[in-house]
């Protein structure tokens, strides 16, 4: 058996459809709601879904699990409420990680590119544990996952217990299908391919630094199947463990973003500037870029999705047809 926590949502949905296809018995903890979110495990549901509140009380009935894949958090970047971010980001993390340790179970952990804060140059971007604590979150959901990468690395400082595998993957900017249910956290990519398929130009905020030209903000954009191809590459490489990037290893701009939606969906390149929310100004990352060499060394050697072919898949292959879900 392997538990998903936070899979019914994105990449929790998308790691799931595949484990189904292995034929692997699953089970997801999360809340389905009352909108649509079921419908990103219609066709492959799990054999169990757990509520969240509930999860405590499902482990101590003592299952065999092989593996937990522990995706759910607050992702939002603009989240406000310490107390409630610290319970899911952090504490919950914790308590996931020592029963893991002590069922002798792996663990397998989302963390972000959030956690890299303003830093703008490539060298910047080094999952090196020994660099951890160089590291300045510019928001709050940031800094939590940070924090437990931080517990994670105390801990083995001091020999405490831990599971058998264990692999953190700090996610940069990930796109695909199953991300409807996101609100103001969906990805760009959908976003601006809703603005264009309603006859209007793509919107970019305006740069907020003097130093880079508005649309030249950069980020690491990758394709949710490479995401999910790395941590199902860490399921079936139980000797590796550590804390890794997990990105494209390529910066793009938004204007290149923008251009590869608007040629996807075969409509003219139009894009307006607007200024940038207040809420978000000094809490922008302008450049991100995974560094994959750790990830190398441990022996991950398959590519990365170009972001115009995965624009092209995402439009083409899911939002512009009748079923958009995986």
């Amino acid at each position: 058996m392997i538990i998903i926590t936070g899979g019914a949502g994105f990449i929790g949905s998308c790691l799931q459809a595949s484990l189904a296809r292995r034929g692997e018995e699953t089970v997801v903890v999360d809340w389905l709601g009352s909108d649509l979110k079921w419908r990103n495990l219609a066709a492959h549901a799990p054999s169990r879904v757990v509520a969240p509140e509930e999860l405590e009380a499902f482990l101590a009935t003592n299952p065999k699990v092989d593996a937990v894949f522990h995706m759910g958090a607050i992702s939002e970047t603009t989240a406000r409420d310490a107390d409630l971010v610290w319970r899911t980001n952090v504490a919950l993390t914790q308590m996931l990680w020592d029963w893991c340790a002590r069922t002798d179970t792996r663990f397998i952990y989302a963390s972000s590119a959030a956690t890299y804060g303003a830093a703008d140059k490539p060298e910047l971007f080094s999952d090196d544990p020994a660099k951890l604590d160089q590291l300045t979150p510019l928001n709050l959901y940031g800094w939590s996952k940070h924090t437990f990468d931080q517990h994670v690395m105390a801990g083995l400082k001091k020999h405490a217990p831990q599971p058998p595998q264990w692999a953190g993957l700090k996610f940069f900017n990930v796109y695909g299908p199953n991300e409807y249910h996101k609100g103001k956290m969906i990805s760009v990519v959908k976003v601006k391919y809703d603005e264009v398929k309603a006859g209007n130009p793509a919107r970019l905020f305006r740069s907020d630094r003097p130093d880079i030209a508005d649309g030249q903000q950069m980020r690491d954009f990758i394709w949710v199947g490479d995401v999910v191809n790395v941590m199902l590459w860490l399921y079936d490489t139980p000797s590796v463990s550590g804390l890794f990037n997990c990105g494209s290893g390529v910066a793009r701009s938004y204007l290149d973003l923008a251009h590869a939606v608007c040629d996807a969906a075969g409509c003219e390149r139009r894009v307006d500037f607007i200024d940038m929310p207040e809420s978000l100004r000094g809490q922008y990352q302008s450049y991100t870029q995974a560094d994959l060499t750790r990830l190398r060394w441990a022996g991950y050697t398959a590519g990365f999705t170009p972001l115009e072919i995965g624009i092209r898949q995402y439009v083409q292959g899911y939002l512009a047809t009748g079923n958009p879900y995986l």
